[in-house]
């Protein structure tokens, strides 16, 4: 009776200990150019997404059966830590081969996305999604960024990127229903700085809708984000940061409402929610978050409250006519966050090179705007 227990733990073992050897790269990578931050960050992905540990999982167990390594759950995004930070560093360079096809890393992207996003590996990422208890699975943050590894792949003009693209359509169809299904139940925004943020989530959601035409998607989103923020008001800023946040309550509504505002109704819709803004050239009126111990996962995450501090003020500064007196601050503010939160990007602690990269490459290349 004993016989069977410990062959599966030998499997285990045996699995646990091949993922390890799994941890760096399966090619040499180039030397990063002088002076291209993208390619420092294609770095970063590249040496995470096959790396299983450490790893962190929100995993519902219905048994002694579903605990299984990380590869075995979800075969295609079981590095970078987590799933979200696997999935949009898999977007990462889908995102460098679209915008730098000539980069030195385009070889070792191409061999890294080709192990990851086979049909089979899409299959088991499927099934563990469908599986009982997890409806909410990393809903909102990790499913938006796999749209937005959808949109990267739908608009890239590499020649891979359709096959890449078919083998994910499966599980998008299965998290665009339960997005939909979760609009429909949702009565109240989440204007947390982390994971669960409703604003953030639904700019990417809202991008993708967009580009692949789901009209209703884009419908229901639309009505939501008027239902919860056309009245808000006076965003409390000076409130800001939490110690853990990585997203901006306040900037990402704004980001968010831009989206689906005319200029004129929008210029108008920020006096009232956030009046503060000035209306002068000054970058100290909305401090960049400080990071005290980088080792420390979730205090790092204010590198990350920088990065996404500065996509939303440009978007949003971009949004206002050329005239408008807030323009000036709030590129102003953009620049000082931009370059604190770049300076923050290495590889020397995981708990932050796992995902800043990321953040750093949606800021460079525009992806937001």
């Amino acid at each position: 009776m004993e016989y069977l227990p410990r062959r599966w733990l030998l499997s285990l073992l045996l699995l646990a200990l091949s993922a390890l050897a799994r941890g760096a790269p399966d090619v040499p990578l180039p030397e990063a150019r002088p002076g291209v931050a993208e390619d420092r960050f294609a770095t970063l992905a590249l040496s995470c997404i096959h790396r299983p540990y450490p790893t962190k999982i929100a995993h519902v167990l219905q048994s002694a059966a579903d605990a299984l390594p990380p590869q075995q759950m979800t075969p295609a995004f079981y590095g970078c830590f987590d799933w979200h930070s696997s999935v949009h560093g898999h977007w990462l360079l889908v995102r460098i081969l679209n915008t730098d096809p000539e980069s030195p890393f385009r070889g070792a992207i191409e061999t890294a996305l080709g192990q990851s996003l086979t049909a089979d590996n899409l299959r088991g990422e499927l099934a563990y999604y469908r599986g009982e208890g997890r409806k909410s699975f990393e809903r909102p943050y990790g499913i938006a960024w796999f749209l937005q590894l959808v949109v990267e792949l739908e608009q890239s003009p590499h020649p891979l990127a359709p096959r890449w693209r078919a083998n994910l359509q499966p599980l998008e169809a299965a998290i665009v229903a339960q997005i939909k299904s979760w609009l429909g139940n949702l009565q109240y925004p989440v204007r947390v700085g982390t994971h669960n943020q409703s604003a953030f989530a639904f700019t990417l959601m809202l991008d993708y809708a967009r580009v692949v035409a789901d009209v209703e998607l884009e419908d229901a989103l639309t009505r939501k984000a008027l239902a919860f923020h056309l009245e808000d008001r006076a965003c409390p800023l000076n409130y800001e940061p939490s110690g853990e946040d990585f997203l901006s309550p306040c900037l990402e509504v704004a980001d968010l409402m831009r989206r689906i505002m005319t200029p004129e109704r929008f210029a108008k819709w920020l006096e009232d929610f956030l009046p503060q803004l000035p209306t002068t050239e000054v970058d100290d009126w909305l401090e960049p978050g400080i990071v005290t111990d980088p080792t420390d996962g979730k205090l790092a995450h204010l590198h990350g409250l920088n990065l996404s501090r500065a996509w939303a003020l440009e978007g949003v500064a971009g949004a206002l006519p050329a005239a408008d007196k807030r323009r000036p601050a709030l590129l102003a503010s953009a620049r000082l966050h931009r370059a604190r939160g770049l300076a923050a990007v290495s590889a020397e602690h995981y708990e932050g090179s796992h995902w800043l990269g990321s953040f750093a490459t949606y800021l460079t290349t525009g992806r937001g705007l």
